[in-house]
């Protein structure tokens, strides 16, 4: 299957009424009025802007204004990390449910999140990328950089690798609060 229409598929089931709506408002001047009437989902304007070769995996600028636009900045990253990565994460690549303890980190580390992330490998790239998303909003971008490292290391991402780097920070009140 290709990994692209995978990825266009999972960004559809995740749209609202109302963001269907105004994703084909934002489309009518590439598409026709009849096509985009007969939209009725965001696998069926996806299919219209691959038909009008306006969008593809190897061109995406369009699709990335069109998430923007409606202020989908989590479905930017992951077409980010598509072009990136070349490939969908697949959701069994996921860590487990109790190795999750974003929360209690997010609600402790402060100003020092960014050594945190970069104890954990997440690159300055990346980073940088979080960060432009979501300009004005500290907590955002420290958990979706949290989620970041956690995409990219998979089953790999255990809470005594968070615990270590937390050490590592010399954020041993955290660490102790995630152990527990």
């Amino acid at each position: 299957m290709d990994p692209f229409l995978t990825l266009l598929h999972s960004f559809s089931s995740s749209f609202t009424d109302t963001e269907l709506s105004s994703l084909k408002f934002l489309c009518r001047g590439k598409i026709g009025k009849r096509k985009l009437e007969s939209a009725r989902s965001g696998d069926d304007l996806f299919v219209c802007l691959l038909e009008q070769q306006l969008i593809a995996s190897d061109k995406v600028a369009l699709l990335e204004d069109l998430l923007k636009q409606i202020k989908r900045e989590d479905l930017v990253s992951q077409l980010h990390q598509f072009v990136e990565d070349g490939e969908v994460n697949a959701p069994d690549e996921q860590p487990d449910a109790h190795e999750k303890p974003i929360e209690v980190i997010c609600d402790n580390v402060a100003k020092d999140w960014k050594r945190l992330i970069r104890k954990l490998g997440v690159s300055e790239v990346k980073i940088e990328r979080i960060i432009a998303a979501n300009p004005l909003n500290l907590h955002e971008q420290f958990t979706q950089s949290l989620l970041e490292w956690q995409k990219w290391k998979g089953r790999e991402a255990k809470a005594t690798d968070l615990i270590k780097a937390l050490r590592d920070c010399h954020l041993n009140l955290v660490a102790d609060t995630v152990e527990q």
